[in-house]
């Protein structure tokens, strides 16, 4: 559905990607995984055609640059940061984005129980929580029934609860068929929802793995997902190095293996540093490996 070849692109001569070279089939889940600056929320800009590039891509065999809006027919889009008329009732909302689509709907109701908002109809966007405002943006990008889901770092914000009704959502949407492009830090939802994972480094591919492979890679036994605070990460990547544990820089925070004897270690490191650890998720490589075989089976 989406193929990627030589995708370069540039701000003011710096490289943001390089060379880029990817293929999602129909019916895939490609993950895009790597810190900030890596280049993943570049590349989805450049797939939607909203940023200027060298190379070529094509969605569903529509060139994204000679024939955007065909291929952009094909993707519905939901974004990290949400841009709604927050004095909108959310079925306003949804008809007014429908009209902008040009795409005929089956009734409010029956959109919003697909995303788990029935009978919030009445209530204004102002009035609900920060998950009720990704599920009604996901129902926005599932009118017209596209093809295609295309998701830019959609959890980033939401809390443990939201991020798992969220996840569950495009689980079922992941099984059901569609082609899923998306952008995360977080391990649990790579490992649930993705077939493939692409890394990235410094706007370059460096690997592509199977989703059932990931957690591997990342390490044994157990992986602690550390949110730090951004002038602070540095100093906990070379404070965990420095003490014999091998930490990934992760766009929100520090991804450490841990043997499951050890999973306080790293909590102390950081403390005798006074780096503050603002949260933190535990996740199992045997369970995620699960959770990414029952969602994908």
């Amino acid at each position: 559905m989406i193929r990627i070849r030589r995708l370069t692109k540039r701000f003011a001569r710096q490289p943001a990607l390089l060379d880029v070279d990817l293929e999602i089939g129909a019916g895939d889940a490609l993950a895009l995984w790597g810190p900030n600056g890596a280049g993943k929320s570049t590349l989805i800009r450049c797939v939607l055609g909203l940023l200027a590039f060298e190379g070529e891509i094509t969605v569903g065999g529509h060139d994204v640059r000679r024939d955007g809006k065909a291929a952009r027919r094909l993707v519905g889009y939901v974004p990290q940061e949400l841009g709604f008329y927050d004095d909108l009732r959310v079925a306003e909302a949804v008809r007014l984005f429908a009209r902008l689509k040009g795409v005929p709907i089956r009734g409010v109701g029956a959109v919003l129980d697909g995303v788990r908002l029935g009978g919030q109809e009445r209530k204004r966007i102002r009035e609900l929580s920060g998950g009720m405002k990704q599920r009604l943006a996901l129902a926005i990008a599932l009118l017209g029934e596209p093809p295609i889901l295309v998701l830019d770092e959609v959890t980033a914000s939401l809390d443990a609860c939201g991020r798992r009704e969220f996840t569950d959502l495009l689980g079922g949407l992941a099984t059901g068929g569609r082609t899923l492009l998306f952008a995360s830090h977080r391990v649990e939802e790579i490992s649930a929802l993705a077939r493939r994972v692409a890394e990235l480094e410094a706007g370059r591919v460096t690997a592509i793995v199977d989703g059932g492979d990931f957690m591997q890679r990342l390490g044994v036994g157990s992986v602690l997902h550390l949110t730090v605070a951004s002038p602070q990460r540095a100093s906990a990547f070379e404070a965990l190095r420095t003490n014999g544990f091998a930490p990934r820089m992760n766009g929100v925070g520090v991804l450490v293996p841990v043997p499951s004897s050890q999973k306080a270690a790293p909590f102390r490191v950081l403390a005798d540093a006074r780096i503050a650890v603002e949260d933190f998720e535990l996740v199992s490589t045997e369970r995620a490996s699960a959770l990414a075989e029952e969602m994908h089976r």
